[in-house]
Protein backbone atom coordinates (compact mmCIF):
# COMPACT_ATOMS: atom_id res chain seq x y z
CA UNK A 1 0.00 0.00 0.00
CA UNK A 2 1.31 3.44 -0.92
CA UNK A 3 1.20 6.17 1.70
CA UNK A 4 -0.50 9.48 0.93
CA UNK A 5 2.78 11.41 0.89
CA UNK A 6 4.33 8.98 -1.58
CA UNK A 7 1.25 9.15 -3.82
CA UNK A 8 1.45 12.95 -3.89
CA UNK A 9 5.09 12.98 -4.94
CA UNK A 10 4.83 10.40 -7.71
CA UNK A 11 4.62 11.88 -11.19
CA UNK A 12 3.33 10.02 -14.25
CA UNK A 13 5.92 9.38 -16.93
CA UNK A 14 6.02 11.91 -19.72
CA UNK A 15 4.94 10.97 -23.20
CA UNK A 16 7.28 11.71 -26.07
CA UNK A 17 7.09 15.38 -26.99
CA UNK A 18 5.70 16.54 -23.63
CA UNK A 19 7.53 19.45 -22.08
CA UNK A 20 9.32 19.14 -18.75
CA UNK A 21 7.84 21.09 -15.84
CA UNK A 22 9.58 24.39 -15.21
CA UNK A 23 12.49 24.69 -12.81
CA UNK A 24 10.34 25.94 -9.93
CA UNK A 25 7.92 22.99 -10.20
CA UNK A 26 10.80 20.51 -10.33
CA UNK A 27 12.41 22.13 -7.27
CA UNK A 28 9.13 21.99 -5.33
CA UNK A 29 8.73 18.32 -6.28
CA UNK A 30 12.29 17.66 -5.16
CA UNK A 31 11.67 19.31 -1.76
CA UNK A 32 8.42 17.35 -1.31
CA UNK A 33 10.24 14.11 -2.05
CA UNK A 34 12.94 14.99 0.48
CA UNK A 35 10.32 15.68 3.15
CA UNK A 36 8.51 12.41 2.33
CA UNK A 37 11.77 10.45 2.70
CA UNK A 38 12.69 12.19 5.95
CA UNK A 39 9.31 11.18 7.43
CA UNK A 40 10.35 7.55 6.93
CA UNK A 41 13.50 7.92 9.07
CA UNK A 42 13.38 6.11 12.40
CA UNK A 43 15.59 7.47 15.18
CA UNK A 44 17.38 4.69 17.10
CA UNK A 45 16.88 4.37 20.83
CA UNK A 46 19.72 5.25 23.19
CA UNK A 47 20.64 1.59 23.76
CA UNK A 48 20.64 0.89 20.01
CA UNK A 49 22.83 3.92 19.41
CA UNK A 50 25.31 2.81 22.08
CA UNK A 51 25.47 -0.71 20.68
CA UNK A 52 25.92 0.55 17.11
CA UNK A 53 28.70 2.88 18.28
CA UNK A 54 30.49 0.04 20.08
CA UNK A 55 30.24 -2.20 17.01
CA UNK A 56 31.71 0.52 14.79
CA UNK A 57 34.56 1.27 17.20
CA UNK A 58 35.46 -2.43 17.55
CA UNK A 59 35.39 -2.86 13.76
CA UNK A 60 37.62 0.19 13.26
CA UNK A 61 40.07 -1.10 15.91
CA UNK A 62 40.24 -4.52 14.22
CA UNK A 63 40.86 -2.98 10.80
CA UNK A 64 43.50 -0.64 12.27
CA UNK A 65 45.28 -3.61 13.90
CA UNK A 66 45.17 -5.56 10.63
CA UNK A 67 46.58 -2.65 8.59
CA UNK A 68 49.25 -1.97 11.24
CA UNK A 69 50.32 -5.63 11.21
CA UNK A 70 50.35 -5.70 7.42
CA UNK A 71 52.44 -2.51 7.34
CA UNK A 72 54.88 -3.96 9.87
CA UNK A 73 55.29 -7.21 7.89
CA UNK A 74 55.73 -5.41 4.56
CA UNK A 75 58.21 -2.98 6.15
CA UNK A 76 60.29 -5.81 7.58
CA UNK A 77 60.17 -7.59 4.22
CA UNK A 78 61.41 -4.47 2.44
CA UNK A 79 64.23 -4.03 4.97
CA UNK A 80 65.23 -7.66 4.48
CA UNK A 81 65.12 -7.41 0.67
CA UNK A 82 66.82 -4.04 0.26
CA UNK A 83 69.06 -3.83 3.33
CA UNK A 84 72.60 -2.83 2.55
CA UNK A 85 75.18 -5.16 4.01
Amino acid sequence: MVSDSAAETRQPTRAKGDKKPNVYARFVLFVRQIIAELKKVVTPTRSELVSYTIVVLVFVAVVMAFITGLDFVVGRLMLWLFASS
